[in-house]
C-alpha cells in the first residue's frame, strides 16, 4: 500500500531526510511519541530500515541454538560455551509515523 504525497505532505520531506542521513546515527521519534536511536540502513517510498541496539529481550537465545550439533545436544563450534550475541538488531518502521528524525553525533 503506497501512499501519495498529497495525502501526507510530511512523507517527501521525511523521506529525503532519511535519505539525506543514510549510514548515520539517528534519534527518531514516533507519531505516538515513542523515541528510539540507531543508524539508517536503508529507505524506500514507504519504510526506513534502522540498525539499532539490541536490548536483552531481544538478545536471549538458548545456548544450544547457536551451537553446531544436534538439538539437546551440547554441539561444538566457537569454543566450550562461547555465545555469540548480536549487538544489533533491524528493525523497519513505515515512514508515515516518523514524527522526527535527528542527528545524534558519536
Amino acid at each position: 500500500m503506497t501512499h501519495s504525497y498529497e495525502q501526507y505532505p510530511q512523507l517527501k520531506q521525511m523521506m529525503d531526510k532519511c535519505k539525506q542521513h543514510k549510514h548515520q546515527y539517528v534519534m527518531v521519534q514516533l507519531l505516538d511519541g515513542y523515541q528510539m536511536d540507531g543508524i539508517i540502513l536503508d529507505v524506500d517510498d514507504e519504510y526506513v530500515h534502522l540498525a539499532i541496539p539490541a536490548s536483552e529481550q531481544y538478545d536471549y537465545v538458548e545456548q544450544d541454538e547457536y551451537r553446531y550439533g544436534y538439538p539437546g545436544y551440547p554441539g561444538y563450534g566457537y569454543g566450550y560455551g562461547y555465545n555469540p550475541r548480536y549487538r544489533l538488531r533491524r528493525l523497519v518502521l513505515p515512514l508515515v509515523g516518523l514524527a522526527a528524525l535527528s542527528l545524534i553525533p558519536w
